[in-house]
């Protein structure tokens, strides 16, 4: 094998090979001819890739609104514009209905009254309206006077009260009070006028020799018997209207009922009454209950009574193993365990007391619960002591929205009873009878009524006659009118926490059904708020379809996301996807521009050409 050397130069070709050589080079490249300038394109560029780019691109473009549509969130519409109004003219103008007053004046003497007294009376009478507490329900309050004698009555300009004149003398007065106060609701007619409650103070001018007293009746009266001049008379009047028509007879500083306590009642203007019989040890004694033939028999004039302002039901049961969870000490001086009023929010056992049984309570009706605790030998008798050390004559206690419990120690009951070893006995009808007039006072209390009244703040002695329903007529639009309010801003203060809560979730679904229960519930509360009449079933049915929105099962049973949580899921699947079409669309387009270029050069370096050869 030949080798070359050093800068020898290697033979050349012949001319054969030379001439093939020549044949197979290819030509001189036009780089190598004109150096770094890109070589011309003689052919225009293909569209072909940039429009199989472009239509990548374009897909994913069209595509991004099917996406966006496909995880779109439906939101209903809500008032808040109204919502926002009703709430500032219920705090402007709270709540209110208009009331009546009529102040009869029944004298004893032959001569006729004189018109304009009536008109004076009634001015006096009407300047004491400043006096009602800010917390009261009344509204407008309309007065007027009546003035009776032995030669005929007269009355004022704005009579509001269809009285009878001559029915009722101020002979009549002493008779027996719960005769008077039949006599007194006959002549008043017992009617009201265009939704307005009409409240009747009788002033009977009569010397029995007994002195000034006060008795406020079942309906909607009280009367005054005694020889009293018009000052008193007046002051007298305007005490029981404002202090017990008005307030319900609460004092400064007492809670109740006006006193930003809600009523239990469930927003579906439903309340179901359990009645519980608690054996706390059966192998001690076991006691039992005629609950159905007595106790409804009982409570039947009570639920009546308050049908306007709550739809009852009541139930009842016999439970057993019932101990209290809070501890008791023996007291030799009072010969039984005593309870501190410290340890009563321990009484209630939830773990071993089932009471929240109930058939009747549906949707979100409220459910009050009456327990009788009968205690073990070991803890009889169990009695509760005051804070000021006295033993409570009810031997019961409420808790306020949950219900009341009665401790009950059974006859013969002593410190160190013998085991009667799981003998069945039975309460009997009086024992019975006096425990549900204990649970009757309770619900009073349940409902922010005084289980009874005292005559705190009047100067001469005060009867309240008892209704056999548990509730007086006065008693019982008291518990109408606060209970209309309180349904009013429970109605407003649950739109506004929706509303709130709808704008701070801007991806929170809101279906059309809650557009339009709030938009019914706003109908029903400017109802309520303009028709007196309509109040309780308007305010009722606002604050029901108000809850109804609030608690949608659409709202409660989804997780809300943030609009970064809802990036954060859906970008790590189309960003890389999306941004390498993006850069190739980019990148192509480039690319479609620059070979442009070379065919318009080339375009003209070729016209420049023939011009010159021409």
């Amino acid at each position: 094998m030949a080798e070359i050397a050093g800068d020898e130069t290697p033979p050349l070709p012949s001319s054969s090979g030379a001439e093939e050589s020549s044949l197979l080079s290819s030509p001189p490249s036009p780089t190598a001819i004109s150096g770094d300038e890109p070589p011309p394109r003689t052919r225009k560029p293909g569209t072909k890739r940039l429009v199989l780019t472009a239509s990548v691109l374009l897909s994913f473009l069209v595509g991004l609104p099917l996406l966006l549509k496909s995880t779109e969130i439906h939101r209903s519409p809500l008032p808040s514009d109204a919502i926002a109004d009703l709430s500032r003219r219920l705090q402007s103008h709270p709540p209110s209905f208009p009331c009546g007053l009529h102040a009869v004046f029944l004298r004893s003497g032959p001569g006729s009254p004189v018109a304009s007294l009536a008109d004076q009376l009634e001015r006096a009478i009407s300047t004491q309206h400043h006096l009602l507490p800010a917390s009261s329900t009344a509204g407008n309050i309309s007065v007027s006077v009546t003035i009776q004698s032995g030669g005929g009555c007269t009355s004022s300009t704005a009579a509001a009260s269809p009285w009878r004149c001559g029915l009722l003398t101020a002979a009549d007065s002493v008779r027996d009070d719960e005769v008077f106060d039949e006599l007194l609701h006959s002549a008043l007619g017992g009617r009201d006028g265009d939704g307005m409650k009409v409240y009747t103070i009788v002033i009977a001018e009569d010397d029995d020799g007994k002195g000034t007293r006060v008795v406020i009746g079942k309906h909607r009266h009280a009367w005054v018997v005694g020889k009293v001049d018009e000052a008193e008379a007046l002051s007298l009047i305007g005490n029981v209207f404002i202090k017990y028509f008005m307030n319900g007879g609460i004092e400064e500083g007492e809670t109740g009922i006006g006193k930003g306590e809600f009523m239990p009642v469930g927003s579906d203007g439903n309340v179901v009454l359990s009645f519980s019989l608690l054996n706390a040890d059966p192998n001690d004694w076991v006691y039992d209950w005629e609950f159905k033939n007595i106790g409804e028999r009982i409570l039947t004039p009570v639920v009546e009574a308050l049908r306007p302002v709550a739809d009852i039901n009541i139930e009842s049961q016999v439970l057993y193993h019932t101990p209290k969870s809070s501890y008791s000490y023996s007291d030799d001086k009072l010969g039984g365990n005593v309870l501190s009023m410290g340890d009563i929010p321990f009484f209630v056992n939830s773990n071993e007391w089932h009471l929240d049984t109930s058939i009747s309570a549906t949707g979100r009706s409220k459910v009050l619960q009456f327990v009788v605790y009968i205690p073990s030998a070991r803890e009889c008798p169990l009695y509760l002591q005051l804070p000021d050390g006295e033993l409570s004559k009810t031997n019961a206690f409420i808790s306020p929205m949950w219900g009341g419990v009665v401790i009950w120690n059974p006859p013969g009951c002593s410190v160190g009873s013998k085991k009667a070893h799981g003998t069945r006995r039975q309460m009997s009808s009086q024992e019975l009878m006096e425990t549900l007039e204990i649970f009757i006072g309770q619900l009073r209390q349940l409902f922010g009524l005084k289980p009874n009244y005292h005559a705190q703040g009047m100067d001469v002695a005060t009867k309240f006659l008892v209704s056999e329903k548990g509730f007086a007529q006065w008693e019982l639009d008291l518990l109408y009118r606060h209970h209309a309010c309180s349904n009013l801003l429970s109605c407003v203060a649950t739109l506004e926490s929706l509303s709130s809560l709808v704008q701070s979730l801007p991806r929170m679904i809101v279906m059309d059904e809650i557009g339009r229960q709030v938009e019914l519930s706003l109908e029903a509360a400017s109802l309520a708020q303009r028709n007196a009449t309509l109040g309780i079933v308007s305010a009722t049915r606002a604050r029901a379809l108000a809850e109804d929105a609030f608690f949608h099962p659409s709202i409660m049973s989804i997780s809300y996301a943030s609009v970064e949580h809802y990036f954060a899921i859906y970008m790590p699947f189309f960003a890389p996807v999306c941004l390498h079409v993006l850069l190739a669309a980019i990148k192509e387009l480039k690319r479609y521009k620059v070979e442009r270029a070379k065919y318009s050069a080339f375009l003209l370096a070729s016209q420049s050409r023939a011009t010159t050869s021409s």
